[in-house]
């Protein structure tokens, strides 16, 4: 069983940063896809980014192209999503999820096996 442990979030005011972390409780983690995802008041969860195993291939939906960043620490069993210039549009229960293996993309929810808690972004004009 996997455990992810989200931290970060916060209230932050528009243009400014964030960085999220997402630990997890196996060393496996290293193997795994790692995503972000996002869910709004009434609105489907959206995959904001992924990362493969590595952290060598990423991949980011348009809206935060540019502004976001996700890396990993394999040594840590850490994923991150640094935000920047955010817009009060980005605020949303952010998630971190796993796949269960190395396969990569995943770009369906319904291919993450492991989620954590959520963590609230707020960004306030």
């Amino acid at each position: 069983q996997v455990q992810l442990v989200e931290s970060g979030g916060g209230v932050v005011q528009a243009g400014g940063p964030l960085r999220l972390s997402c630990a997890a409780s196996v060393r496996t983690f290293s193997r795994y896809t790692m995503g972000w995802f996002r869910q709004g008041p009434g609105k489907e969860r959206e995959l904001v980014s992924s990362s493969n195993w590595s952290g060598g291939i990423t991949d980011y939906t348009d809206a935060v192209k540019g502004r976001f960043t996700i890396f990993r620490d394999n040594a840590k069993n850490t994923v991150y999503l640094q935000m920047n210039s955010l817009k009060p549009e980005d605020t949303d229960v952010y998630y971190c999820a796993s796949g269960v293996s190395s396969q990569y993309p995943l770009g369906r929810e319904s291919q993450y096996g492991y989620w954590g808690q959520g963590t609230q972004v707020t960004v306030s004009s």
